[in-house]
């Protein structure tokens, strides 16, 4: 683990700048302030507040019952731990959808009560008055295109989006329209390799990818599917750097045998 003595804030600038630079951009998600502090500890540029948390923190199916309280609430828990990395945080479903007043409100209390320095929410084109509305208040803001979750019952599946052409040339026309709009990045989610090289390729802002292939500007997973806490979810484009299911597993297996044994506490571990 690398140690940053000297702490730079990563803004949104930094990130832009790192497009400019050619430097990749790592982002992860988190929800709690143990693993933040890791996170940050270990020179992440880029912490996700993610809607995820609904289904790994929660336990839901999909991220569509988690609540913009719930969302603080993490997000509040991560801005507590965090010294450097940018902290982003997602609009969940219901907060911004449809009405621009109810986005902005929405933005503006995870903002206050939260201290993150950024919000993300899923969409194109229709969330365009949305997005300008937020930034007038001064909230930076990350756009989300390709497969977007909070949308998985219109799509009904999780699979790959914008294979087509018609599709492919939408996703293209969002992105720009999402720039324009003055969003300082866009994650793309489980788009073809090819077409998130061409979209990368024609915007000034940075791109971060989630099953995109590696020729966006960055990368992000879900850090408990990286660490191999989840074993359920294992689609293509996810690596796991460890399989703490079973680790985690085999130590409580050790403490309940050294519990019933007597064998914890020893006599050192007491008073």
């Amino acid at each position: 683990m690398s140690t940053h003595k000297e702490v730079k804030k990563i803004t949104t600038h930094t990130l832009q700048e790192m497009k400019r630079a050619g430097t990749k951009i790592a982002m992860l998600t988190g929800y709690d302030f143990s693993l933040a502090r890791i996170l940050d500890d270990s020179g992440i540029d880029v912490i996700l507040v993610g809607d995820s948390a609904s289904n790994v923190m929660a336990g839901h199916e999909t991220t569509l019952p988690i609540t913009l309280e719930q969302m603080i609430y993490h997000a509040a828990s991560v801005v507590r731990a965090v010294k450097r990395a940018l902290v982003v945080v997602d609009l969940p479903f219901g907060s911004y959808q449809g009405n621009s007043k109810e986005a902005l409100n929405s933005a503006i209390r995870i903002m206050k009560e939260s201290g993150a320095h950024a919000v993300k929410l899923e969409g194109g084109r229709e969330v365009k008055d949305s997005i300008e509305r937020i930034l007038t208040a001064g909230v930076p803001v990350m756009g989300h295109l390709g497969l977007t979750p909070q949308s998985i019952y219109k799509f009904g599946t999780y699979v790959v989006r914008a294979k087509e052409k018609e599709e492919a040339d939408r996703l293209i026309e969002d992105a720009l329209i999402l720039e324009q709009s003055g969003c300082f990045s866009i994650v793309l989610e489980k788009i073809p390799a090819v077409l998130a090289k061409k979209v990368s390729g024609k915007l000034k802002i940075p791109t971060i990818g989630i099953g995109a292939g590696k020729h966006t500007d960055g990368q992000v997973l879900v850090l408990h599917d990286m660490l191999g806490i989840n074993k359920e979810f294992s689609p293509r484009f996810l690596r796991r750097y460890l399989n703490l299911y079973d680790d985690i597993s085999k130590a409580i297996d050790k403490y309940i045998q050294d519990v019933k044994s007597q064998n914890f506490p020893n006599e050192k571990e007491q008073y």
